[in-house]
């Protein structure tokens, strides 16, 4: 059988007659993902694929950098100085031995759909893909808004720090029209909520400049960030989204609040765990009340181990391989307290949950059918993500999602990448969740009705995502 044939991860007729006949017409709205709003705009060509695929400057694809090093990779051949076609080759040696990894698939895929190249991808293959990747990044079919397109993209949200100017959502938003793609902020306010990393003055500082409001309590960092979702609305934002690697519960006055603030812009280095934990459970509160205010949806990245190799971190910084599933025992009930807690004033905004480790996903997904209501699925149970971004962590979050809650109002994927190649994990994504609706066809679990299940797959593939979010005005 050929590799990625057009029936690869279908095992069942079902399961290609979905695919084929529904999800693979369907547009993509990429909700969260890592992508620079300045490169889409400046939309320049990539020299040769290794930087548009594994490092373009100090940015790259840490999922591969993960890979290449367990293959005995130097560094210098992934994130460091050394001749992009040596990474090339270093990259095709390390696929040749990734069987049963999804970046296996992922990278054979990105190939063939966006390069037309349908091979077994290695190091005695590499130097005709070299070349023939190469020529074809050199044209307009291969800058960056064209590769949105191609790939049938219709928004593509970011990951924006509250201080941004979003100068080039701006310059994006007035080509709009001609692009036939939003590029759309989703608010990041990890350097707000994690009070205890960086240098939380100087932030701080940065945010009362930037907002136009004097943050010296409670009561004016409120004022700030109500202007900061205006701003971020304004250019189209509709979506916050949380890093939190870990939390717990505390609750705390507007004083308890204040003179914590005031601790960390002396010196965030002797904040106590406890003053940590009311900290972000008082800021988290202020953060869901502006999320419902402004009808937006609320996204949680938690329960993550992050940075766990102190010398590699300080040498390369974050974001650059050194992370990895966390185990935080009873975060998902940490969260149900917040939800608790919010749910007397009636302020949970739409959420999403999302965790590395697996083992939360049940106590998430059952949590939070305690808080829906609303006239819409409200709280959501995410994809599985990142480290269970694989064929087996899909099926299992899609199974727990159907057996919780109601797998047709799901949302469905997002890249949460980096690369503009990323756009085939939509495909991989739909494949999976085909075969798992055929499969319940052929066990005789759901009616063979295509017309019913075949919307309810173009709904998971696009439809949910674009009636959730409010991007778009009733007629689009």
């Amino acid at each position: 059988m050929a590799l990625l044939n057009e029936d690869f991860l279908l095992t069942n007729e079902p399961a290609k007659k979905l695919f084929h006949e529904h999800a693979e017409k369907m547009p993509i709205i990429d909700y969260h993902c890592h992508l620079d709003p300045k490169d889409i705009y400046e939309n320049k060509n990539y020299p040769n694929i290794t930087r548009i695929w594994l490092n373009d400057g100090n940015a790259g694809d840490h999922y591969k950098w993960r890979l290449e090093r367990a293959n005995g990779v130097p560094e210098e051949l992934i994130t460091g100085d050394g001749d992009e076609y040596q990474k090339f080759l270093a990259w095709a040696k390390t696929i040749d031995r990734a069987i049963g990894n999804p970046l296996y698939e992922w990278t054979h895929l990105e190939l063939k759909r966006f390069f037309g190249i349908d091979e077994v991808f290695n190091e005695k293959s590499a130097p005709a893909i070299w070349k023939k990747a190469n020529a074809l990044l050199q044209t307009d079919d291969f800058k960056p808004r064209s590769l949105i397109r191609n790939a049938n993209v219709k928004v593509v949200c970011t990951t924006d720090d509250p201080a941004s100017d979003l100068h080039y959502h701006k310059l994006l938003k007035a080509e709009e029209k001609e692009n036939g793609f939003k590029v759309l902020p989703a608010m990041r306010p990890d350097n707000l909520v994690r009070i205890n990393q960086g240098n939380y003055g100087e932030y701080m500082d940065k945010l009362s400049d930037v907002s136009g409001v004097k943050i010296s309590d409670l009561a004016s960092l409120t004022k700030a960030l109500e202007q900061r979702f205006t701003f971020f609305a304004s250019m189209g934002g509709s979506l916050s989204d949380h890093g939190l690697n870990t939390y717990h519960y505390a609750d705390a006055t507007d004083d308890e609040f204040n003179a914590i603030m005031a601790k960390a812009r002396q010196d965030n280095s002797q904040l106590t765990d406890d003053e940590i934990n009311k900290y972000q459970t008082k800021l988290l509160k202020v953060l869901m009340r502006l999320n419902q205010k402004f009808g937006w949806t609320m996204q949680y990245h938690m329960n993550v181990l992050r940075n766990a190799n102190g010398p590699m971190f300080r040498k390369l910084g974050a974001d650059t391989g050194w992370d990895s599933m966390g185990s935080q025992p009873g975060i998902a009930g940490e969260m149900m307290k917040l939800m608790s807690a919010m749910s007397e004033e009636d302020g949970i905004p739409k959420t999403i949950f999302y965790s590395t480790n697996p083992n939360d996903w049940m106590e998430l997904a059952t949590g939070m059918q305690s808080f829906q209501g609303d006239g819409v699925q409200k709280l959501q149970l995410g994809c599985a993500w990142w480290f269970n971004d694989t064929r087996d962590g899909m099926h299992d979050q899609l199974n727990i999602l159907a057996q919780q809650s109601l797998l047709p109002n799901f949302v469905g994927m997002l890249t949460d990448s980096r690369s503009f190649l990323s756009y085939t994990r939509h495909e991989y994504f739909r494949r999976v969740l085909c075969n798992l609706i055929g499969e319940w066809v052929t066990t005789g679990q759901v009616p063979e009705d295509y017309d019913y299940l075949g919307k309810i797959v173009e709904d998971i593939s696009y439809n949910n995502a674009h009636d959730y979010f409010g991007f778009f005005d009733k007629k689009d």
